[in-house]
């Protein structure tokens, strides 16, 4: 549902590390295996930081309030998820303005592992790569926070970066296709109402039972 942003977000960023690599190594079965690994070092990132965030919520959820309050938080942050897909607000601007301090400092080791010639190499990269600044992301992971159990958290961030792999993988005309379709303002509302519904579906159900169902 988030495809159109990762489109956006991240399609260059797919597009710049292709054309990094020497021609003379970009035939297809080489192009899969570091497209995959990139992908692979994203995703172990998404699920490191899930289970770090579910730690962290295991502190702030040892009464009854607090958990109740964590839920609170993660459903805006779901909801304001949805409205940013749709193009309807655009407040996850601001949160992403916090994870940027960091990315100051992570992004220029990323830049030492280019042009990409090797799986592990390519892998290294994907893992820097997910740190990258997303509003789609830390939306995920304030629902991590909020399951406060860190192999649960893990096990979401799987999910949500293995949910990005069909826009991320795209190529070629079908990529372009892909993205005429996934940008459309349509798309966009479609997704975004469903992912509140999704939402209010599940706000009777504890924190645990609705992460394994969203996973």
């Amino acid at each position: 549902m988030g495809g159109a942003h990762c489109i956006g977000m991240c399609g260059g960023i797919m597009s710049a590390l292709t054309f990094a690599v020497p021609p003379s190594m970009r035939h297809p079965a080489r192009m899969g295996g570091l497209l995959l690994s990139y992908n692979a070092g994203r995703i172990i990132s998404y699920m490191s930081a899930g289970a770090l965030v579910a730690l962290l919520g295991t502190l702030f959820s040892l009464s009854a309030t607090a958990r109740l309050l964590l839920q609170v938080f993660a459903a805006l942050m779901l909801i304001l998820m949805a409205l940013y897909i749709a193009n309807w607000w655009k407040g996850l601007l601001k949160v992403e303005a916090v994870g940027r301090r960091l990315w100051r400092f992570i992004e220029p080791v990323g830049r030492r592992l280019m042009p990409v010639v090797h799986l592990p190499q390519a892998f290294a990269l994907g893992a820097i790569w997910g740190w990258l600044p997303c509003g789609l992301v830390y939306s995920m992971l304030a629902w991590s926070l909020a399951i406060a159990d860190p192999l649960q958290g893990a096990l979401l961030m799987g999910a949500f970066g293995l949910g990005t792999l069909p826009a991320l993988l795209a190529t070629g005309l079908a990529a372009r296709q892909l993205s005429h379709l996934i940008r459309h303002p349509a798309t966009r509302s479609v997704a975004a109402l469903t992912i509140i519904a999704l939402r209010y579906g599940s706000s009777g159900h504890s924190p645990h039972t609705t992460s394994i169902s969203m996973t």
